[in-house]
């Protein structure tokens, strides 16, 4: 009863810290050309927050820690109590990742997604569209609010979306991206997203 208790005050507390740090609402009207500038420019960043992954009828939900310094990656996936952690490394022309003691390696994230998944994500893209920008390898129909920010954007047969923009001093992030392919329903959804970045005007 006693372990209950102090699991029970422990959550709590993580739940108001998780709000105390959440960034204020985007709810000002934006330049979307130097805002885009601004998001290309940022090339060191850590987003933490959870991932829904929706596949073939299958859904899973781990936490997420991604962490970019330019053109390195490291990120981490794992569930309740640290179960079934997943390390993924990568920079360009290399990825590693080690799961339950096993480690692949491939070219590209998307050869090692397909290699262990069995399916095709645009893996490269997501360093760009949970920034809220378009991947500079193809076009992309980009959809904006009332305000001018960048609501969704529809690129290479996928759709993103961002319900919920914040405010990070110039920034614009989004602490929700959902990211669907109609033709056959994958769906990726990033929640509860928190940002750390090296330079942030307040």
């Amino acid at each position: 009863m006693q372990a209950s208790k102090i699991i029970s005050a422990l959550s709590v507390l993580f739940f108001l810290q998780q709000c105390s740090s959440v960034a204020p609402p985007a709810t000002e009207n934006v330049v979307w050309g130097a805002q885009r500038q601004l998001l290309e420019s940022l090339d060191n960043w850590q987003l933490r927050g959870r991932v829904n992954v929706l596949y073939d009828n299958e859904s899973y939900t781990p936490r997420i820690i991604w962490e970019q310094e330019q053109d390195d990656y490291y990120i981490r996936l794992w569930g309740t109590f640290n179960a079934g952690n997943t390390h993924i490394n990568g920079r360009p022309g290399f990825v590693t990742m080690e799961q339950d003691g096993d480690i692949l390696t491939a070219s590209s994230p998307e050869e090692l997604i397909l290699q262990q998944l069995g399916y095709e994500l645009p893996v490269s893209y997501l360093e760009y569209w949970i920034r809220g920008l378009p991947a500079p390898s193809s076009n992309a129909e980009l959809i904006f609010n009332e305000l001018n920010q960048l609501q969704g954007m529809v690129q290479d047969g996928w759709t993103v979306d961002y319900p919920d923009p914040r405010q990070y001093g110039e920034l614009t992030l989004p602490r929700r991206v959902d990211v669907t392919r109609p033709l056959d329903d994958v769906r990726l959804r990033f929640v509860g997203l928190s940002w750390t970045l090296d330079q942030v005007t307040n």
